[in-house]
């Protein structure tokens, strides 16, 4: 296959280029600094024209193929900037979802970055079992009234809105009583409570107690007993690694793995063979997007793939720096939250095993 630039993808890196040569440097790039300022990066990519290439025009994105955001995240990797907000899922939950009034109302300042989001999906007792999730949603005349905790919900306490899962029928089947919802985050009855990370990052996740707060009924995505439709348009974009812009980091740490070591390591060998994989892996979904091809399931395969190589890449890094890099330290750290954020490794099996594969049915 051939995977060299055309005319216009070589102009538009070689613009997106000078743009970070000259403003990346000032913001960082890790730790709890860069999810303070994450909103100001994605203002300046936006303001830049460089955010929400793929993304409806009619909503402030540019329509570009998809092959544009790779070439973004591409580029970011190698000028060592901080990485792109991750919002496509929650995008595309809306775009495939919500009333055309909700995604006039919404869907700019998403992409504009004026207004922050959130998910409010995993619970103490409900993450990769989602469909136990307890939280309620309770009408009272024009409003709904939640009650309920979500836990690993990211940005939560800089959050203008949440994208919220909540059981509106205690009586219905599981996964058919429960609705979503677009809930302000600026309001009476939300308790915020952050989570410091191993890693030593404190602002990236956080518990969310609901207790009385209130969301207007037409903020309801769908009908009463819908959400559950929408919750798998989110997680199986979430789970796909062509959205997230994860392979160029890999690469690059790699690479940098690879020149600071001074001899033979198995270990970063096989996180180059893994970080190669997941590239092509990549580009090949990107090619069945460019034709049109949509996946569901497949996106489980693509999670799991992709946590895989983020383990490998997290084992090479601890094995060159130990417990005395700081860096080095975090990548490992961190690397050990893949198998289970976005759905455990396991639930990742069973759902290949039982929706690609036929077994057990």
């Amino acid at each position: 296959m051939d995977y060299r630039d055309s005319t216009d993808d070589g102009a538009f890196r070689e613009r997106l280029r000078g743009w970070l040569s000259e403003h990346a440097a000032a913001f960082p790039t890790s730790g709890d600094e860069y999810w303070a300022r994450q909103g100001e990066w994605h203002q300046a990519l936006y303001e830049a024209g460089f955010f929400g290439l793929s993304w409806p025009a009619k909503f402030g994105g540019h329509d570009l193929a998809p092959v544009y955001d790779v070439i973004l995240d591409e580029e970011i990797a190698r000028a060592g900037a901080p990485p792109r907000p991750s919002l496509g899922y929650l995008l595309h939950g809306l775009g495939r979802h919500a009333s055309p009034q909700l995604q006039e109302r919404f869907l700019p300042g998403m992409i504009n970055g004026t207004e922050r989001w959130c998910q409010g999906f995993s619970e103490p007792g409900a993450g990769s079992d989602l469909a136990s999730l307890r939280t309620t949603a309770t009408r009272a005349g024009d409003d709904y009234v939640i009650n309920g905790h979500k836990i690993w919900t990211s940005y939560s306490d800089v959050a203008d809105w949440c994208l919220l899962l909540a059981r509106t029928d205690p009586d219905a089947p599981r996964h058919r009583g429960i609705s979503a919802f677009i809930i302000s985050m600026k309001q009476e009855g939300i308790e915020q409570r952050p989570l410091k990370m191993m890693s030593g990052i404190t602002t990236e996740f956080g518990q969310v107690l609901f207790d009385g707060a209130r969301v207007p009924a037409d903020q309801m995505i769908g009908a009463p007993g819908e959400g559950w439709a929408l919750a798998m348009t989110v997680v199986g974009h979430e789970r796909e690694p062509s959205t997230l812009g994860y392979v160029a980091r890999y690469g690059k740490l790699v690479r940098q793995l690879a020149q600071r070591s001074d001899e033979y390591s198995e270990e970063i060998a096989w996180a180059a063979v893994q970080t190669e994989m997941l590239r092509l892996h990549v580009r090949r979904r990107l090619s069945e997007q460019l034709d049109g091809v949509s996946h569901t399931s497949e996106g489980s395969l693509d999670k799991l793939l992709m946590t895989w190589v983020d383990q490998s890449v997290g084992h090479a890094a601890v094995s060159v720096g130990g417990t005395k890099d700081p860096e080095l330290l975090s990548a490992y750290l961190y690397s050990r939250a893949q198998s289970v954020m976005g759905g455990t490794s396991q639930i990742q099996k069973n759902i290949i095993a039982s929706r690609l594969l036929g077994l057990g049915v």
